[in-house]
C-alpha cells in the first residue's frame, strides 16, 4: 500500500560500540592501564552494541520479575521469578568482573577497570547493575569483620553467576543485597526500629521490617538493627549454613517508576538469624565504605544513562530529515546536541577520575583517599540531579518517536531519577557533602588545590574558582541553619568546578571551553542549547555521534 511507505525514519542503532566513545577510550588511553584491562573494556563494549545484548535488555525490561511468596502446596518460599534475559545479563556483569572482582584484582587499576566495564555495559539495561553494584559494595564493609570476610569475599569476588537459593559457602560464586532502610525513617537509618538480641554464640536473631530491599534473591544481605549498644550492622543470608531456609519475608514487590528488570521488596525478618558485622553501636561507621561505592556508581550510572541519551539524539539527527535538510545540519539543534554531549563527558571524566581515586587509595594513597571522599559526596549530588533533566531533553531530541517505548529514550526517562535518589536523595547529598566538610576539613583543603591545579588555562574557569573561595571564606561553620539553606548551591558550584578542573586539564580542548562558557561563566542557560557563539558544537557533536559499522 503506497499510504504505508515508510520514509525518513532512523535505523536502529545497533553495532556501535560504546567504549569506543572518545571520552571513554581517551580516559583508557590517558590511565595508562595494561593491554589486558583495553582488551576487556573493547570486548564487552563490543558485546553491548549488539543487537542480542539490546534485545536482552528490553526482554528484561518488558517482563518484570514476579513475587512468589507460596508454592502449590502452601508452603512458604518467597521466592522472586526473573525473564531468562535477566539471568543472562547478569552472568555476562559477573563473568566480565562488574561485581566485586576489582577486590581481588592485583592490577593497579582494577577499579578503573571495572568502573569502565560497569558504564559500557549499562547501556544495556539500568536494573540488573543495581545487585552488580552492592555485590562490589560489599566487600569493604565486609572486611570490618575478619572471619566473615575470609568465608564469602572469594565468592563474592568469584567470576561466576550462580543463582538459586542454596547455602552459601556451597556455591560457585555470591551476589550480596542491601537491607537498610525502614518506613519510618527512609535515609534516617538512625531512625531504625528493627531488632537485634544477641544468642550467646556469636549469632543474633533479628526482628523488623526493611522498607527497600533490593534484588532480594541475593544470598547475602548486610542489613542495620538495634543491637544492644546501638545500630549495627549485620550479614544475613538468604539460606542458612545447614541448607534451611532464613526468616525472610517478601511482604511485596515495589511496583516501581522505573527499574523494571530488577525487583525491590519489602521484607520481614522474624527472628532471623544474623552474623554481626563490626562492632555494636558503630553499624553506620562499618557501612560508609559501602556507602561510598554504590555513590561511585549512581555517578556512573548517570553518567552512562547521558550518554546513551545523547548517543540515540545524535544518531536520530544524523539521519532524520525536517524543513529539507537533516537535523544535524540545522543550527538549534547542534546546539542542543552539543550542550547535551558536553553534560555527558563532564559526567562520564568526573565518574571515571573517581574509579582512578579508589584505585589510588586501594595503595594507601591518604590524599586520593581525602579527594575521593569530598568527591564523591559533591559529584553524587550534582551528576545525578543533571541526569533527569538531561533524559528530558534527549528524548525530546527523537520528538514523539523519542516518546514510544520502542525506541528506549522513555526508559531512560525512567531510570534517571532513581540514581539521586538511591544512596540519599539531592538534599541527603548535599548535607553529607558539608558533613565531610566539617569533619574533615582537610578534604576541603585538598579539594581546593585539586582546583587551583588547573587554573592558568581558562580566564572563565579561574574567576570560578576565586568566587568559590571567596564563598568558602565567608561560611560560617557554627551557622548550621545557614549552610544547611545553602548547601545545594555550594556543593553544586563544588561539583561543577571539578568537572570544569579536569575537563581543562584532560578533556578536548572544545568540550571544555564550551563547559567553561556555559557552566561556568555568565552564559549559563537555564536549559540544554543555550551554548554560545564561538563554540565548535561541530566537534562536539562528531565525538557524541556514534560510530555505526556499514554491515550492522
Amino acid at each position: 500500500m503506497s499510504t504505508h511507505e515508510v520514509t525518513n525514519q532512523v535505523p536502529p542503532l545497533v553495532g556501535a560500540n560504546p567504549a569506543e566513545a572518545p571520552v571513554i577510550a581517551e580516559t583508557v588511553a590517558r590511565s595508562g592501564m595494561d593491554a589486558s584491562g583495553v582488551e576487556e573494556i573493547t570486548t564487552l563494549g563490543a558485546l553491548a552494541g549488539t543487537a542480542e545484548s539490546l534485545e536482552l535488555g528490553d526482554l528484561a525490561e518488558a517482563h518484570p520479575p514476579v513475587l512468589r511468596t507460596h508454592d502449590r502446596y502452601g508452603n512458604r518460599v518467597d521466592e522472586v521469578a526473573y525473564d531468562p534475559a535477566y539471568h543472562r545479563l547478569m552472568q555476562t556483569a559477573v563473568e566480565h568482573g562488574l561485581h566485586a572482582a576489582p577486590w581481588a584484582d592485583p592490577r593497579p587499576h582494577a577499579h578503573l577497570i571495572r568502573a569502565v566495564k560497569f558504564s559500557v555495559w549499562g547501556h544495556v539495561d539500568a536494573g540488573h547493575g543495581c545487585p552488580i553494584s552492592m555485590t562490589y559494595a560489599a566487600v569493604p564493609a565486609l572486611r570490618a569483620d575478619a572471619a566473615l570476610a575470609a568465608a564469602y569475599e572469594p565468592l563474592l569476588t568469584a567470576p561466576a553467576y550462580d543463582p538459586g537459593l542454596r547455602a552459601p559457602l556451597t556455591k560457585r560464586g555470591l551476589i550480596a543485597g542491601m537491607s537498610m532502610t525502614e518506613k519510618q525513617g527512609g535515609s534516617d537509618v538512625r531512625a531504625n526500629t528493627t531488632s537485634a538480641l544477641p544468642q550467646g554464640d556469636g549469632t543474633y536473631r533479628i526482628t523488623g521490617h526493611k522498607w527497600f530491599t533490593s534484588a532480594p534473591m541475593s544470598d547475602l544481605f548486610l542489613t542495620l538493627a538495634q543491637a544492644p549498644e546501638g545500630l549495627t550492622c549485620f550479614l544475613v543470608p538468604r539460606v542458612l549454613p545447614d541448607g534451611t531456609r532464613n526468616t525472610f519475608t517478601l511482604q511485596r514487590l515495589k511496583d516501581k517508576l522505573g527499574n523494571h528488570s530488577n525487583a525491590s521488596s519489602e521484607v520481614e525478618y522474624d527472628g532471623t538469624l544474623a552474623w554481626r558485622v563490626g562492632d555494636e553501636g558503630r553499624g553506620v561507621r562499618t557501612i560508609v565504605e559501602m556507602v561510598n561505592m554504590t555513590r561511585l556508581d549512581c555517578v556512573l550510572g548517570t553518567a552512562t544513562l547521558m550518554r546513551t541519551g545523547v548517543a540515540q539524539a545524535a544518531h536520530h539527527a544524523a539521519y532524520r530529515t525536517a524543513f529539507g535538510r537533516p537535523l544535524s545540519d540545522q543550527p538549534l539543534m547542534r546546539n542542543v546536541l552539543a550542550d547535551l554531549a558536553v553534560e555527558a563527558e563532564a559526567a562520564t571524566t568526573v565518574g571515571l577520575w573517581l574509579a582512578e581515586l579508589t584505585d589510588a587509595s586501594a595503595r594507601g594513597d591518604e590524599r586520593a583517599g581525602l579527594l575521593r571522599r569530598i568527591g564523591l559526596a559533591v559529584t553524587k549530588y550534582h551528576v545525578c540531579k543533571r541526569g533527569p533533566v538531561h533524559a528530558a531533553e534527549a528524548l525530546e531530541c527523537l520528538g514523539g518517536n523519542g516518546y514510544v517505548e520502542e525506541s528506549r529514550m522513555p526508559r531512560l526517562y525512567r531510570e534517571a531519577p532513581l540514581m539521586s535518589i538511591w544512596e540519599g536523595s539531592g538534599n541527603v547529598a548535599a548535607l553529607d557533602a558539608l558533613r565531610a566538610m566539617a569533619r574533615q576539613p582537610e578534604s576541603v583543603a585538598v579539594l581546593l588545590d585539586e582546583l587551583r591545579s588547573a587554573t592558568g588555562a581558562d580566564p572563565r574557569y579561574d574567576a570560578a574558582v576565586a568566587e568559590l573561595e571567596r564563598t568558602m571564606l565567608g561560611l560560617d561553620p557554627g551557622d548550621q541553619d545557614a549552610m544547611q539553606f545553602r548547601a545545594r548551591r555550594i556543593v553544586g558550584d563544588m561539583a561543577t568546578l571539578l568537572q570544569g578542573s579536569l575537563l581543562v586539564r584532560h578533556g578536548d580542548p572544545a568540550v571544555a571551553d564550551a563547559f567553561c562558557a556555559s557552566r561556568l561563566a555568565g552564559e549559563r542557560g537555564d536549559v540544554f542549547g543555550t551554548l554560545g557563539p564561538g563554540v565548535d558544537v561541530g566537534r562536539i557533536v562528531e565525538r557524541a555521534t556514534p560510530k555505526v559499522p556499514e554491515t550492522a
